[in-house]
Formats: C-alpha cells, sequence, structure tokens
C-alpha cells in the first residue's frame, strides 16, 4: 500500500519550509542552555513516569508565540499546552523535546519536533536537534538534512527482506502485552533489534541508516511532524492496520513497501 501525503501549493510550502529552521534555531536557544545542567523534573505521568521539564514548557511557549505572530489564524497542538483552535485549514503539531528522559539524563537523542499538517494531514515536518547541529525537513517530494551549512538529500534504503533489516523502537515498556508479543515476532525476523532513540530513529531511517521504526502509546505530536519525512524519503508511514496515521497509537515506519508489508503480515493479530 502507498501511503502518499497531499500536494501543497508550491509558494506555500517553499514559505513554511523556510520558516521550519528560524523555528529550529529559536527552540534551540530555549533548550539548550538547559542541557546536560542541573533542572527539575517533573512526573505528569503518576505511576508511569513521564517526565517534563521547564525546558519543555518554555521551548513550546516560544514556538507558538512565533508560529501565531507569523499565521495567526494557524491552529496549534502542543505537547504541553494542548490545543489552540485557528480558522485556517493548517494545524501546526509540536513536541518540544521528543525524549525527555534521553534530555534528562545528557543524551543527544532528543530532538524538537514541528510539523504542519493541512486538513489534519501531515504535509511537513521537521526534526531538529541543536546539540550535535542537524535538522531534518521533508515534505512533498523533497527530504534533506542541514548540518554545518551544508544540504543532503535523504533516501530510504531498499532492504528488501525482513532478515536483512533493523529495526527500533524507544522502549519495551511502549508496548501491552499483545502489541509486545506481535513486536517480538518481527523482532526475530530481522537481523538487528535496538531501543532508546526517540525521534531520532526515524530520521535515521529517512537517511537510510535504518529500515523498521516500530511504535505504539504514541501522542500525534510524537509522530505527525516525522511523517512527511520518512515519505518525502521514499518510506512509508501507517498505523498497525495500514491506514494513514491521523492521531496517535500504533505506528509502523517502514523504509519500503516490501518490508513495510512483511512487517504488517506479522503485526496482524495485535
Amino acid at each position: 500500500m502507498a501511503l502518499v501525503g497531499i500536494i501543497m501549493d508550491p509558494h506555500s510550502e517553499q514559505e513554511f519550509r523556510l520558516f521550519l529552521p528560524e523555528l529550529a534555531a529559536l527552540a534551540g536557544r530555549v533548550v539548550l542552555p538547559w542541557f546536560r545542567q542541573p533542572l527539575s523534573v517533573i512526573n505528569k505521568g503518576g505511576q508511569h513516569f513521564d517526565p517534563v521539564t521547564l525546558a519543555d514548557r518554555e521551548a513550546e511557549q516560544a514556538l507558538r508565540a512565533a508560529i501565531l505572530a507569523r499565521y495567526p489564524d494557524h491552529s496549534i497542538l502542543g505537547e504541553e499546552f494542548g490545543e489552540h483552535l485557528g480558522t485556517s485549514a493548517y494545524r501546526w503539531v509540536i513536541d518540544p523535546i521528543d525524549g525527555t528522559r534521553a534530555f534528562i539524563s545528557g543524551a543527544p537523542t532528543w530532538g524538537t519536533l514541528v510539523g504542519l499538517c493541512e486538513d489534519n494531514q501531515p504535509v511537513l515536518g521537521m526534526m531538529s536537534q541543536p546539540f550535535v547541529g542537524e535538522i531534518f525537513i521533508g515534505g512533498g517530494a523533497s527530504a534533506t538534512l542541514l548540518r554545518g551549512g551544508h544540504t543532503v538529500d535523504l533516501r530510504t534504503r531498499a532492504t528488501a527482506n525482513l532478515a536483512e533489516a533493523s529495526l527500533f523502537a524507544t522502549t519495551p515498556e511502549m508496548f501491552s502485552g499483545a502489541e509486545w508479543a506481535a513486536f517480538q515476532r518481527v523482532s526475530a525476523a530481522v537481523r538487528l533489534t535496538r531501543f532508546g532513540i526517540d525521534c531520532y530513529a526515524y530520521c535515521l531511517l529517512a537517511a537510510g541508516h535504518i529500515d523498521l521504526v516500530i511504535e505504539a502509546g504514541l501522542g500525534f505530536y510524537d509522530i505527525a511532524p516525522l511523517i512527511p519525512i520518512i515519505q518525502a524519503a521514499g518510506g512509508l508511514v501507517s498505523d498497525w492496520r495500514g491506514a494513514p496515521v491521523r492521531a496517535g497509537g500504533r505506528v509502523i515506519a517502514a523504509a519500503n513497501a516490501s518490508l513495510h508489508a512483511s512487517a504488517l503480515a506479522l503485526l496482524a493479530d495485535a
């Protein structure tokens, strides 16, 4: 099944695409002074540890302010401050620090996610990792990595068989019993399974370094900004039934249609 995005107006797409690095720089200025520094951590998940910091909240507030200053009629969905409803068909989706657990541990595998949806369909997305100086942007027919003043085009791998594929997820704890059993079926079929790098895994897939990301329990802000990057690089993103992702929940990202179909078959009973 080919899952492709809608086609934006070229002038609008270029305008929004140029805005994304501005948002990346803004978030970096807010977040980086907190990284690898002592900071207070609040658990917003009760018995399930779900950390948030002042860096998360200040970054999202800065991003929201910048977007509304530029596009006052647009809607915004953010992890920390919920939904702002505008009158436009466009909605920005923000996760100011995807991978807060990594952030508070000093591991540079977190990122700022900003996506743009049109009629709730992700059409443009960005992942910025300011500590290592990388910005991944994708949408339409173009996915690129900006690093050190250079632009690199992204393309997913052509790995055809699960036996040669690498599989990533953030943590085993994100899966329920049936979901974990399904994930393990795929894990048993691939060459390599690794955990723990949050949004970075999806960008590594788009860049042609890994082949599959399979996760569950996601918020829409966790995945919406990443979908256009992967699709523009030649990959596919769907839920575990093969349908387009229009909320959060269970997600599979694959480098190509062959791997996508093979992995979906193993996830079918979850």
